[in-house]
């Protein structure tokens, strides 16, 4: 199969900027089912972002109509929010239930939405129309809050007056605890079908923790803690103990995956919805957007190529042993080595959410219907564009038994 460039891969995918019904994506085509070499893990997992984990569901499409089922799902943030989702339903309605999701968040909590003909209208106009309707749009997130997700708290909280944790903040999530009992099977998330696991930072302790069912039983709590940021959402008890969005001490739960033992023959694709790359800034509306990039980016290929570097010394380490003569096996040291080699392999299929030309530091709370699809179809684009690349599915044979793909920057 010839190579092709990411532009030419979108337009076969049919990817555009938004034009179509709005809340409409891209049917899932009938495409050939890929076969995936016979790894014990496949892994999705994805990184926190607001209103840009709409890429997120575009990605899930993509693997679900090649076939590709993951039997680990790991969120963070929105992250975990679209997992509750995913797991929570039968594998043949979790692209529609995806898309309810996202349209019902995607609308004003109170007031009607926006005529889906002059939402188009203006979003299809020039970039300076376009930015300028959806700064208008993440005001209206501000003010108004979303449906089935978040309302302000009224009366207003009081900086200086002390309240319980669960109410210092302001917005109020009660309405995404509805909106998951609606749209989740909780008993099929705590089947074990699929391993779930959704991280949280510990407000008293500082400590990162993972929710995981084959651990625990998950509630719609356990969710709503991954995404609980603050100050906008207010910490979310569990058990005793308060906790908020995974993303302040971790963005990325790739290292979740990987690290875990026993180690498995792993494909994992990784779902970024900050870029760690980007243009330098020249004003302070544009400082703000780059600041969240870098902070919730998480220098993922920082950890892969980390986690590439010890699974190779694993399988060197492997190597070596089997160079040394039986009767020297007993010997501590080798026990030792024995322990710490590993000849699993690990295959990272990264994507990446690409910032567009009219976005600005409001992004990730700017939850406009025709952005929230340009969000999908991207996502869509680029997992189909990254599946239909020769090899990238295969198991890694090199020395280290760990392999990184990336559409963005290993096709150009």
């Amino acid at each position: 199969m010839a190579q092709r460039n990411p532009k030419q891969a979108r337009a076969e995918a049919g990817g555009n900027s938004g034009g179509g019904d709005v809340g409409v994506v891209d049917e899932a085509r009938p495409a050939e089912k890929l076969t995936v070499p016979n790894y014990q893990t496949i892994a999705l997992t994805l990184q926190g972002g607001g209103a840009l984990g709409a890429y997120q569901a575009g990605v899930y499409q993509a693997l679900h109509e090649a076939g590709i089922r993951p039997n680990w799902l790991a969120g963070i943030s929105i992250g975990a929010l679209n997992t509750a989702i995913i797991a929570g339903n039968a594998p043949e309605h979790r692209v529609a239930r995806l898309l309810e999701f996202w349209e019902t968040i995607c609308q004003p909590a109170y007031g009607p939405p926006i005529p889906s003909f002059v939402e188009q209208a203006f979003f299809n106009s020039t970039n300076g129309v376009r930015k300028a309707f959806t700064a208008m749009q993440a005001v209206s997130a501000v003010v108004e809050g979303q449906r089935g997700f978040f309302v302000p708290r009224f009366p207003p909280p009081v900086p200086t007056v002390s309240t319980s944790p669960q109410t210092a903040s302001y917005y109020d999530t009660r309405p995404l605890k509805a909106t998951l009992e609606r749209l989740c099977d909780f008993d099929r998330i705590n089947s074990q079908e699929v391993r779930v696991s959704v991280g949280a930072v510990n407000v008293g302790t500082g400590n990162f923790a993972y929710f995981d069912n084959a651990k625990i039983r998950l509630r719609p709590e356990h969710f709503m803690a991954s995404g609980a940021l603050p100050p906008g959402f207010g910490a979310v008890e569990i058990d005793g103990e308060f906790y908020w969005d995974g993303g302040l001490m971790s963005n990325t739960p790739l290292y979740e995956v990987v690290q875990t033992t026993p180690r498995k023959d792993t494909l994992a694709f990784q779902v970024d919805l900050w870029s760690a790359q980007g243009p330098v800034p020249d004003n302070l509306t544009d400082v703000q957007g780059r600041v969240k990039d870098i902070q919730y980016s998480s220098r993922t290929r920082m950890v892969t190529t980390t986690l590439q570097r010890s699974q190779r010394f694993r399988h060197v380490l492997r190597e070596v042993l089997s160079r040394v003569a039986p009767e020297h096996r007993d010997d501590e040291w080798c026990k030792l080595a024995e322990e710490m080699s590993c000849s699993r392999r690990y295959n990272v299929i990264h994507l990446i959410y690409r910032n567009k030309e009219y976005e600005g530091h409001y992004k990730d709370f700017q939850f406009g219907l025709s952005t929230m699809r340009e969000h999908w179809q991207s996502g869509l684009a680029d997992t189909r564009a990254s599946l239909a690349q020769p090899g990238w599915l295969a198991m890694p044979d090199n020395d280290a038994g760990f392999v990184t793909h990336d559409i963005h920057r290993d096709i150009r």
